[in-house]
């Protein structure tokens, strides 16, 4: 048998019981679609070829793998006929193909790359012509049973629509995922016929054919029946997206991370965490986020593709594409839009928004204000209501706030200008000019008072009434 691996990934199903434009295998569960998480298990046992057979909404599926597995190659069954036919189909397009054939279905996300690495193991030692991944379930409605002879020897597949009672009554079934002796692939794919049911092209089959052929086939069963479950509707999409929840969150916890509620607490499989890190209630972590050791995420925060370095919290906020620094504080209520980088201890609290701002080490924005397209220099101090009017309609413009820099509360530094290191904001300014270091910057009107303006315009009013009692209080006559 050659040394060489390859690997078939069935994928050209619509799966029209999803009620959807997007091709069933392209429906994302915790940060990859269903053929994502398969490709990611075929890539850890290195073969080295991989066919993605594609064929309903084809174009999708492609644009998919050229930017999440461009070292796939596709090929086009056109007609769809059964697993058996797509099998060919692909071999037909690498006629030189040798070694052992991994096939796996697009549509069992769950698959561990354990499993398929000793599936591999299993099937290369013992030489065999078929082994097929199986599971032990104790409904094994709907899915093919794997028929053994009263030795443990396998048999025969056979699908459940097909299946006479005592056939029924069997619960090792078949997973869909097999390791094949390549050049005995072929020639049992060419004995297949459409005898059955569905009138297709079972590769179910070729189990039976290969064994009346002479040839030794086998089974390994996984420890984890939830491994080889497919997805053909939403439901059941959501079903195995809380399957692998839960395996994530254990896989975690048993790392040394802390979730002080699990069920509430949903991290992409895409996602890095650290030891000691400590996630309150409902959290969501996708895409490519990393969270350092020591941070603090939660209660009721979404993270998605940013950066928590360690010691960080971040507490009822929202962040997309951000870096928060060593030792920062997020929140609550905050939303860190792209590019927003927070440096060692800096602070960005509640109701304050920021996108492609720079935050400096110790920089303190606590409340109410909006930061965009600015650097905040080191220890400066954001008051609250503070804005960066950074859009004149046109075009986004930059804040340049220095270090130590003080910005007065219901100020708005309109950019493009700049505060400079250790210079003040007077609060409720509008600043259209660049404060030098060490100035004080001020920009709004003088105070006036219009004497008895209530009594004269506000007559009779509740606020007459008031200032009445007031001045008789304090022993003011009317002018």
């Amino acid at each position: 048998m050659s040394s060489e691996r390859s690997a078939i990934i069935l994928a050209a199903g619509l799966g029209t019981r999803m009620k959807s434009s997007k091709p069933k295998m392209l429906h994302e569960m915790l940060g990859r679609p269903l053929l994502g998480h398969v490709l990611q298990a075929t890539r850890a046992v290195g073969p080295d070829l991989r066919i993605v057979v594609v064929g309903a909404a084809a174009d999708q599926v492609t644009a998919f793998l050229d930017e999440a597995a461009p070292d796939a190659q596709t090929v086009l069954q056109a007609e769809q006929l059964g697993t058996g036919h797509a099998v060919r189909t692909a071999l037909d397009a690498y006629p030189d193909l040798e070694g052992t054939v991994i096939v796996a279905c697009g549509d069992t996300p769950l698959l561990r790359s354990d499993s398929l690495a000793e599936l591999v193991e299993v099937h290369e030692k013992t030489r065999q012509a078929v082994t097929v991944l199986t599971a032990e379930v104790d409904d094994p409605t709907g899915f093919g049973r794997i028929v053994r002879d009263s030795d443990g020897n396998v048999l025969r597949n056979v699908e459940h629509r097909d299946a006479d009672l005592s056939e029924l009554a069997i619960r090792e079934i078949n997973s869909g995922t097999y390791a094949f002796d390549a050049k005995i692939l072929r020639e049992q794919l060419a004995k297949l016929d459409s005898a059955n049911d569905q009138g297709e092209q079972y590769l179910t089959d070729v189990l039976e054919l290969a064994r009346e052929a002479g040839h030794p086939i086998g089974a390994v069963v996984v420890d984890d029946p939830t491994e080889v479950l497919g997805c053909n509707d939403r439901a059941q999409l959501a079903s195995l997206r809380r399957i692998m929840q839960r395996r994530i969150n254990t896989e975690l916890m048993k790392s040394g991370v802390t979730m002080e509620d699990p069920e509430t607490t949903w991290i992409d499989a895409t996602v890095k965490v650290a030891p000691d890190v400590l996630f309150h209630p409902g959290v969501q972590l996708k895409g490519a986020t990393a969270v350092d050791s020591g941070a603090e995420i939660g209660p009721d925060t979404t993270l998605t593709d940013t950066i928590v370095g360690a010691n960080a919290v971040v507490v009822r906020s929202h962040a997309d594409q951000a870096h928060i620094g060593q030792g920062a504080h997020v929140g609550p209520f905050a939303h860190l839009r792209a590019a927003s980088k927070l440096a060692e201890d800096a602070k960005v609290g509640a109701f304050v928004e920021t996108k492609n701002a720079d935050i400096g080490r110790g920089a303190k924005a606590n409340h109410l204000a909006y930061l965009g397209d600015a650097t905040v220099g080191a220890n400066a101090n954001i008051g609250c209501g503070v804005i960066t009017a950074n859009y004149d309609g046109v075009r986004k413009h930059h804040t340049e706030i220095g270090e130590a820099a003080f910005i007065g509360c219901d100020s708005v530094l309109v950019a493009p200008v700049s505060v400079g290191d250790g210079a003040y904001v007077a609060a409720g300014s509008t600043i259209v000019k660049d404060v030098e270091p060490g100035d004080l910057g001020v920009a709004r009107a003088r105070q006036a008072a219009l004497e008895g303006w209530v009594a004269k315009k506000r007559a009779g009013t509740i606020s007459d009434e008031a200032a009445r009692r007031a001045k008789d209080e304090a022993g003011v006559s009317e002018a």
